[in-house]
């Protein structure tokens, strides 16, 4: 996913990110192809399917995800009830299925989905070292895709901008060093939190080059949704930093697209009313707050 604008857009950006960057095991276990990550009691579903005829660490690593997918509703007892579950065999174990555990412990203590009232010192504390294990041990392993998971994770423990910088540059640094595609694919993501942490503090030129980055690699990968999603931050950013032609242009073109489509964007309607307001003209930005405003059940 990443600490996207302020908009309901952003999370499920974010989301959609790590779980598409973090999914791919190292083993033969294909956890993508059983993710839904809109549909997290469809995925529980299908891991509990997949549950029936696994053995040992494949078992294992099933029930993290499970678990993974109460996060997701917020059914944070459920988790860590099936978390328990499984941690007394860990001990005997493969390196996977101990990583993705504390992964996911962590991911019940602090994660995007946690409001700010969930983010205590006991929290933050237990997630902070659930994390920091999670990536030692997968460093250690060979696991760069999830030591890189876990490393982007702490910049939801660490929220300030400076400390979300940090925690990002060194799992972009892994990422982009690594030879293996489970780490290398986080990079997109990645930069695009980067770009947001650099926004936050005021580095808008730095802000705007690494959203440029993001979206290079996702027309590289050619991935239409995922495009779409990084030509708005783009825009979104340029707007931020005044650069409200190029922001106007893409924001435009973006709108074009989702009409044309059938399926009309309220959120680029809203940056482009944002965009028209600091041109000065009122006019335009009244006749897309009322597009916007049609566009409400």
């Amino acid at each position: 996913m990443r600490r996207l604008p302020p908009l309901p857009r952003a999370l499920r950006v974010l989301l959609a990110a790590m779980f598409a960057a973090s999914a791919l095991p190292a083993a033969a276990l294909d956890l993508d192809a059983l993710w839904d990550f809109g549909q997290p009691a469809l995925s529980e579903q299908r891991f509990r399917a997949a549950l029936v005829d696994a053995r040992g660490d494949d078992a294992l690593v099933l029930r993290t995800q499970i678990a993974r997918t109460k996060g997701l509703r917020r059914d944070f007892d459920g988790a860590l009830a099936e978390l328990a579950a499984i941690e007394p065999q860990l001990a005997t174990a493969g390196p996977e299925a101990s990583v993705r555990f504390l992964l996911e412990r962590g991911r019940v203590r602090i994660s995007p989905v946690h409001d700010d009232a969930a983010r205590t010192p006991q929290a933050l504390a237990a997630a902070r070292a659930d994390y920091l294990a999670a990536a030692e041990l997968a460093r250690r392993s060979g696991l760069d895709g999830l030591a890189v998971d876990a490393l982007h994770m702490m910049a939801f423990v660490d929220r300030e901008p400076a400390d979300a910088l940090r925690w990002t540059q060194q799992a972009l640094d892994l990422a982009s060093a690594s030879p293996q595609p489970a780490a290398r694919r986080w990079e997109a993501s990645l930069r695009n939190n980067l770009g947001t942490a650099l926004h936050d503090l005021g580095r808008h030129a730095e802000a705007i080059a690494q959203f440029r980055a993001a979206l290079a690699l996702r027309l590289e990968r050619g991935q239409p949704e995922r495009i779409a999603d990084a030509r708005f931050a783009l825009g979104w950013a340029l707007r931020e930093a005044g650069q409200l032609e190029e922001a106007l242009a893409i924001q435009t073109a973006l709108d074009r697209a989702a009409t044309a489509a059938g399926r009309p964007d309220a959120e680029v309607l809203e940056e482009l009313e944002a965009i028209q307001r600091a041109r000065g003209d009122a006019a335009a930005a009244a006749e897309l707050a009322a597009r916007r405003r049609a566009l409400r059940p």
